[in-house]
This record gives structure tokens, C-alpha cells and sequence, in this order.
């Protein structure tokens, strides 16, 4: 199994688009795209069998990492300004990124209207030998996503070095 993209819900498709390709370093492959509730077509009738009859339309665009993992972006027309995380709810609460220049993208994340939700933690703070580190962080829009400086094995493994 490989991770092919994520879904993500924008208060402002524009605005997401910079904070996503300036702050985190994605790339555009598909700019910013209406697309229409209508039955003519295969992806008018996905749609509103994802989102229900009535949904109004939204904008979408796609973005990829720099290891081809895709993200999605979408602006309902009709929607909440800003995401809150209900943690008593079961599914998916963030989503995470790696990164060579940690201290650069949480400055950026910042920069660009995200918010550092806690302060740069180590996983090892007791061996200097491991110096995976990790922060949770926020889009403009509420969404939570982790930011890790070494890869998920390099991170949990016991004997990482």
C-alpha cells in the first residue's frame, strides 16, 4: 500500500494555495478549479454522491509533495470559516509533512497565517545520538498537521541512530 493524497478543507482557496506552496513548499500541479453540482458528467455524479444532493459546487485544487504524495484542496461554497478539531470524535484529526528545514517552515507556517500549536519536542531528548524532533501545526484554516525532521522509521524505531 502506498499513501496517494489527502483531502483538505479551505476557508479561501487562494490564500490556501499560498500558504500550502510558499510556507510548506508543495507544488501546483492543478490550479484552482470550479467545479459544479451536475449529473452529466462521472466526476458531477462522484460529487454529489461524496457530498450529497445540494452541495452548491466547490473550487479544487491539486498539489503535490516533493515525494509525489498529492494534496487536495477544497473551498465549499457553502462552509465554516474555521476548522476546530473535536478530539472526542473518531477519523482523522492531522496529517504530517517531513522536512530538511524544520526551523524554516514552522517561521513560514507563521509567516504565511498558520499558527505553532506547541513547542519543538524531541522524541529522544534523553540520547544525543537521536535527533528526530517534532512540532503540531496549523493552516490558516484550522487544520492540524505534525511536522517531523526525520522520516516515520527513522522516528519510532528503537534502534534508530
Amino acid at each position: 500500500m502506498k499513501m496517494n493524497h489527502v483531502g483538505i478543507m479551505v476557508g479561501d482557496m487562494d490564500k490556501a494555495v499560498e500558504f500550502y506552496t510558499n510556507a510548506l513548499g508543495l507544488k501546483v500541479v492543478m490550479g484552482n478549479t470550479k467545479v459544479e453540482e451536475e449529473r452529466e458528467t462521472a466526476i458531477g455524479r462522484m460529487c454529489i454522491a461524496v457530498f450529497g444532493e445540494g452541495f452548491k459546487g466547490f473550487n479544487i485544487a491539486h498539489l503535490v509533495t516533493t515525494d509525489g504524495i498529492g494534496v487536495e484542496l477544497f473551498e465549499m461554497k457553502e462552509r465554516q470559516e474555521r476548522h476546530e478539531v473535536d478530539f472526542s470524535r473518531l477519523g482523522i484529526f492531522h496529517f504530517c509533512l517531513q522536512t530538511d528545514d524544520f526551523e524554516g517552515v514552522i517561521a513560514r507556517t507563521e509567516q504565511f497565517g498558520g499558527k505553532v500549536r506547541m513547542d519543538i519536542m524531541r522524541y529522544h531528548p534523553e540520547d544525543d545520538s537521536k535527533q528526530a524532533k517534532m512540532v503540531y501545526l496549523e493552516d490558516p484554516f484550522g487544520n492540524l498537521f505534525e511536522l517531523y525532521s526525520h522520516t516515520y522509521e527513522e522516528t519510532y524505531a528503537s534502534d534508530y541512530e
